[in-house]
């Protein structure tokens, strides 16, 4: 069942408080493999004009994601997330994310699209802190996945009718 087109604009209510932590940021720069001196520590940050450590560029993945998920789990929308498949992610920077912020996310639909039958959807993360300055943009498409003519077909028999 394809998704309403009439969600593109809904935006739902901002998430929780996500606070940013330093060993956060040192744990994801870790699991991408990323030994930038900035993102651990404190004062090679400083060297740069940084408050504080900051996160890499994709780590705003983690909150945007997790904020997206009022949107997937929206039953009126009716979105079959054991299809998804993760389309493509974007981020468009004010500033860095640094340790400290308390990072909010206002996720809203952007566009919903028809392709081969697969339904497409791009949900936008505004990421603000806590005094209201716009920190980034994450841009996170999902691909519902078609389904195929015999998943409907769960009895367990065959194509041919045998057991």
């Amino acid at each position: 069942m394809a998704l309403d087109p009439s969600f593109v604009g809904r935006s739902y209510p901002p998430s929780s408080v996500y606070e940013v932590g330093r060993e956060k940021i040192r744990e994801f720069a870790e699991a991408i493999g990323d030994p930038n001196p900035v993102y651990v520590d404190a004062d090679a940050a400083k060297a740069l004009g940084h408050p504080d450590v900051i996160a890499p560029p994709t780590f705003p993945f983690a909150i945007s994601y997790k904020a997206a998920g009022v949107v997937v789990r929206d039953p009126e929308l009716g979105l079959d997330y054991s299809r998804v498949v993760h389309g493509d992610q974007k981020f468009s920077y004010r500033r860095p994310v640094r340790a400290g912020d308390r990072l909010t996310v206002t996720s809203t639909i952007d566009t919903i699209k028809s392709l081969a039958g697969n339904d497409v959807i791009e949900i936008r993360g505004e990421i603000h802190d806590e005094s209201g300055e716009h920190v980034v943009t994450a841009m996170t498409k999902l691909v519902a996945r078609a389904a195929e003519p015999d998943d409907a077909d769960v009895s367990g028999s065959d194509k041919r009718g045998d057991a």
